[in-house]
């Protein structure tokens, strides 16, 4: 924790979310807090420690205008105002007073992503604690509470108030889904609850409130306006604010704004119920349809599929599966599932990403999954959002499964392993794609930023009396089961290699079930609705002190319900060795192509391990060959075997994680290949 947290708050914070989570009536496992779970893992730490001690400070740096551009738009920019752009100057600019000056550094977003990245970083704080990052992002806060305090109604968007100050929230004329007036707002009460959860801090909240108990009194049922976000989030970001004050009524006091947490609540269920409302057909209470685009055509508990721009999607659908944990609302949990069946069992990409077409960076009509696809890595990582409040409602291992080919493919991909490049999309072929220093719209690396910085609570889980272990990343964890503390100790050579080791800490030896997530590749089943298929030779195997148990499944995880005494151990080992993993027959635009995997790692072959590739193919009975390469790629698995080239002549091939691409010069690579 940070070193000038009050005494206290530590203890108040170390069951926080969890306790949230376990309030809500339809929930049925809860995620860890942060506090709870240390990560001491060979893959993982290296990376956290970069992401920490770099990548957020890089983010925030380049927020800020410290950059040098490495692309065209950008650099053309530079030449047309003079400068690089600088997020926290917009702030600087309202909290002057000044608006509709026509100009503003960065997209309407730019607000956002300057929040998103406090959350992350909040995050990485409680796990890793920084005072110098600390004291940065208290300035930047001071900055953000002047700009502000300049409107008597506590509004704020730098782009709306510099820009078109008369249109906030898209009215008169303006344009919410453009604006981004209360997807930011959204973010910002999302950072504010994190950036208090990591020091105990209410400057942040006391700006999230003030906006959020503005919203309330603007939009809502009449008299109120008929307004929704223009790109979903806050749903979620509105619903945490109110969970939050409402476990905690009494951090209401260290505040300056008055908090009425029912009013989140409700403005956030009015966003989700109120989408398919356009108004009367006279015209009154209107607002503008933003249809499909936005899950905007029809009411949220009609949407049968998964549609429109694919992060505004994800993040409404995490937060609708939020509120039906909360309500036990059966329209809600059935519009969740609809979402999450459709996506992952017609629009799914094998390396977890989510969005075929560029156009409206939306997903594509059911099975059109072309190599070639856009992917923001954004989206995936909606996915992983939406996928891992699926699991905390419903208990079952096949949402961790996506979970976590989202984390050990399109999310890694995103970034470079130096930590300070990244990218947007994630195409699964390409002739050139190259990382990028800053983007004209960089919202993935904050983004990234979230997902990394919730790690750790995403590894294990509790419904109070029983233990759920859902990722196998090398940690310990502190649970309270019933009125007993128990911990467990992992251990764990994943991805790499497939055992894993638990120890069970229990001076009380109690009786609990330990539910272990056992992967769907691992089990025959690469996809729970068969959209790919692949099989492994070897089956898991799991031990209790040494001697082998028969594995009762339950929703995708191994139980053993038995009285656990202190240093028990339970030893799982995967099988992770290659596999050859084939599209459904459905899916026209890789048909006859397969890929490699071997545990949750999607390989790729890039170009300077294969030269002639675009002409490669390979037998389905290849020998496929795995060799980690400790001074490859920061420590690899690599996949090897013979394949034919254009003359039929044998080659041996090298395939890299798919994560791994982009970090040997702008290399061509693929995914898919064709396989006789």
């Amino acid at each position: 924790m940070s070193a000038i947290l009050p005494q206290g708050i530590l203890l108040y914070l170390i069951f926080a979310w969890s306790t949230l989570s376990a309030q809500s009536p339809a929930s049925k496992l809860t995620a860890l807090p942060l506090e709870a779970v240390t990560i001491q893992d060979a893959f993982w730490s290296p990376k956290l420690k970069v992401w920490d001690t770099k990548t957020v400070y890089d983010v925030l740096d380049k927020l800020e205008g410290k950059y040098v551009p490495d692309r065209k738009d950008i650099a053309d920019e530079l030449k047309k105002i003079g400068r690089t752009r600088n997020a926290f100057y917009n702030f600087d600019l309202v909290a002057q007073g000044k608006k509709d000056l026509n100009m503003h550094d960065g997209p309407p977003w730019y607000d956002g992503l300057v929040y998103e990245t406090f959350r992350g970083a909040a995050d990485l704080m409680i796990e890793y604690p920084d005072p110098n990052l600390e004291k940065k992002i208290d300035a930047y806060i001071v900055r953000i509470a002047a700009a502000q305090n300049a409107d008597p109604d506590g509004f704020i968007n730098t782009y709306t108030t510099l820009m078109r100050s008369h249109q906030r929230f898209g009215t008169n004329g303006g344009n919410e889904n453009w604006q981004h007036d209360i997807y930011n707002a959204g973010m910002l009460a999302e950072a504010a609850v994190h950036y208090y959860n990591a020091t105990g801090k209410t400057q942040l909240l006391d700006v999230a409130t003030k906006m959020a108990n503005y919203m309330y009194r603007v939009m809502g049922p009449e008299p109120k306006q008929n307004i929704v976000p223009g790109h979903g989030g806050p749903e979620e970001t509105m619903f945490r604010l109110y969970k939050f004050f409402q476990a905690y009524p009494e951090v209401k006091s260290k505040m300056k704004t008055p908090v009425n947490e029912k009013q989140y609540y409700d403005l956030a269920k009015f966003w989700i119920d109120t989408r398919g409302n356009h108004g009367r057909p006279d015209g009154t209470y209107s607002r503008t349809n933003w249809g499909p685009y936005n899950q905007d055509s029809i009411p949220v508990t009609e949407q049968k599929t998964i549609e429109g721009h694919a992060v505004r999607a994800t993040l409404l659908a995490t937060g609708v599966t939020a509120m039906a944990m909360e309500d036990n609302d059966a329209g809600y949990i059935q519009t969740a599932n609809n979402y999450w069946n459709n996506m992952i069992g017609q629009r799914l990409f094998i390396t977890g990403g989510q969005g075929a077409i560029p156009d409206g960076e939306k997903f594509g009509p059911d099975y059109f999954l072309p190599e070639n696809a856009y992917l923001e890595t954004c989206a995936s990582i909606g996915a992983g959002f939406f996928s891992q409040q699926m699991n905390e409602l419903e208990a079952d291992g096949k949402y961790v499964d996506e979970l976590e080919r989202v984390l050990y493919n399109n999310l890694l991909s995103s970034i470079s392993l130096n930590g300070d490049q990244y990218h947007y999309e994630n195409p699964l072929s390409t002739n050139s794609h190259p990382r990028w220093v800053w983007h004209d719209c960089p919202c993935c690396p904050p983004m990234f930023l979230k997902m990394v910085g919730a790690l750790p609570r995403y590894i294990y889980g509790t419904n109070n009396d029983a233990v759920f272990v859902n990722l196998f990343i090398s940690s310990n964890a502190k649970f309270q089961l019933k009125d007993k503390d128990v911990s467990i100790q992992q251990k764990t050579e994943y991805p790499w290699k497939g055992k894993v080791v638990l120890t069970v800490n229990n001076p009380s030896a109690s009786e609990f079930p330990l539910h272990i997530r056992i992967p769907g590749w691992a089990a025959g089943k690469e996809n729970p609705f068969d959209l790919y298929s692949s099989t492994v030779k070897s089956k898991p195997e799991l031990k209790v002190n040494g001697k082998a148990v028969n594995m009762q499944m339950e929703d995708g995880y191994a139980v053993v319900n038995r009285k656990w005494n202190n240093g028990d151990k339970v030893e799982l080992v995967l099988p992770v060795e290659p596999r050859v993993v084939y599209p459904s027959a459905d899916i026209k635009n890789i048909s006859g192509k397969a890929v490699i995997s071997a545990g949750p790692i999607v390989y790729a072959f890039e170009s300077v391990d294969n030269p002639g590739l675009t002409n490669y193919s390979f037998s389905k009975s290849a020998d496929l060959k795995m060799q980690y390469k400790p001074g490859l790629l920061n420590g690899v698995n690599i996949i090897s075997g013979e394949a034919k080239d254009a003359n039929a002549k044998t080659v041996t091939f090298t395939a890299i994680p798919f994560y791994a691409i982009g970090n040997r010069g702008t290399q061509a690579y693929q995914v898919w290949i064709p396989v006789k």
